[in-house]
């Protein structure tokens, strides 16, 4: 009787045998085993603040743009100012997560009283321009041309960049201005002049390029004397940090350059 069970068991495993071999055979296919996650991907998601000075509001709305197609689930709020306005806001606990300024000296600020995390990245450059209304109506043919009786020129505070470069600018070359007004931004600069409130505002290359045919530029030899270098960091306090390094990895990628470059900045 063993025997004969013995005999039935190996009858069975065979018939088994034999089913799986027809089963595959004929394209059936065991259920595929479960992939195990890769713990090593990030997926992000969530919002980073970027505080940038003025002068990037065109490019780094794009840069926001590309970023956020590249990265579904993730959204980036931009907030635009003065260099100088945006260190005083985040020294008193503004929400932000990446600070870009328009001078090396405003993040300096920032890196001294412990508000960054890690170090600043350099990322472009930029140099002034003369900006006029498209009819010139003053004439302004040189820098030396704003200093003349009548001409309402416009320039930055001394403590914002474009103010700070202005003022080498006029040491450099012994020329002083009397501007008729400093402004916070240089975005208002640009304000002025294409209002018709001013014949003339010192602003960035990349301000002026921006503008389109609302401005005409007067470039001047003595802009090299004050070549302003963007950098870039996490600040300190952000909430988003894994985000907040993604993004400025973005803005000094090839991609990110290429941006920059085509809107007028140079390479830091």
């Amino acid at each position: 009787m063993r025997t004969l069970r013995l005999k039935k068991c190996i009858v069975g495993m065979s018939v088994a045998l034999g089913l799986a071999g027809a089963l595959t055979a004929c394209g059936a296919t065991a259920p595929a085993a479960t992939p195990t996650s890769n713990s090593g991907a990030s997926q992000l998601s969530g919002t980073v603040t970027v505080f940038a000075a003025a002068s990037l509001k065109a490019t780094f709305t794009q840069l926001a743009k590309d970023f956020e197609a590249k990265n579904p689930g993730t959204k980036v709020t931009l907030s635009f100012a003065g260099s100088s306005d945006l260190v005083t806001q985040i020294s008193q606990g503004a929400p932000a997560d990446v600070f870009a300024s328009a001078d090396t000296k405003n993040m300096t600020k920032l890196a001294d009283a412990k508000l960054l995390d890690g170090t600043a990245t350099n990322f472009a450059t930029n140099v002034l321009e003369i900006a006029v209304p498209p009819s010139n109506p003053a004439s302004i043919s040189s820098l030396a041309d704003l200093a003349k009786p009548g001409v309402k020129v416009v320039t930055c505070a001394s403590q914002v960049p474009c103010g700070a470069a202005t003022e080498t600018v006029e040491k450099a070359s012994g020329i002083t201005l009397s501007p008729v007004s400093e402004e916070s931004s240089v975005t208002d600069v640009l304000g002025k002049v294409t209002s018709g409130e001013a014949d003339a505002g010192l602003v960035y290359v990349t301000d002026v390029k921006g503008a389109g045919d609302k401005v005409m530029g007067v470039p001047f030899p003595e802009s090299d004397a004050a070549v302003n270098t963007y950098p870039i960091a996490t600040v300190s306090s952000s909430q988003n940090k894994e985000l907040a390094v993604a993004f400025i990895a973005s803005v000094t990628s090839e991609a990110g350059k290429k941006v920059l470059g085509d809107a007028g900045f140079g390479a830091p």
